[in-house]
């Protein structure tokens, strides 16, 4: 369904949207899946979400969010509304010029999420 289709009864399709949602009757479809080809060849897996999926991922953002930002130090950058990379690199190099620093960390977590199983509880068995 396009975003245009969604629209046309917006405020309905909302409406039975947040009704299956507080009724735990929602049900978060499968991804659609497609592989990015990287410059060394190999390939990066993307997972597409649904509109309706999209909706309500952005909703759990939205609430979770005014939930934890006042618990987020304001050393904090990663994901933060109104903050970037670019701006945690300058308070980086500001710290570092101000400050006694004997060491600096730089972690990659390159193909961490690729580790996890990605079935979900019902489907998982252990």
């Amino acid at each position: 369904m396009t975003w245009l289709d969604y629209g046309e009864d917006l405020e309905g399709n909302l409406r039975d949207l947040h009704g299956r949602v507080h009724r735990g009757a929602y049900r978060a479809s499968p991804s659609r899946r497609v592989y990015i080809p990287k410059a060394d060849g190999r390939v990066r897996p993307l997972g597409i979400a649904t509109l309706e999926d999209k909706i309500v991922q952005r909703a759990v953002v939205e609430v979770l969010g005014a939930v934890y930002e006042v618990d987020f130090r304001g050393f904090s950058y990663g994901f933060r509304p109104g903050r970037n990379p670019h701006q945690a690199l300058d308070a980086l190099a500001a710290g570092i010029l101000r400050k006694k620093v004997n060491w600096v960390l730089d972690a990659d977590i390159r193909g961490f999420l690729d580790a996890w199983s990605h079935c979900s509880f019902a489907d998982c068995r252990v």
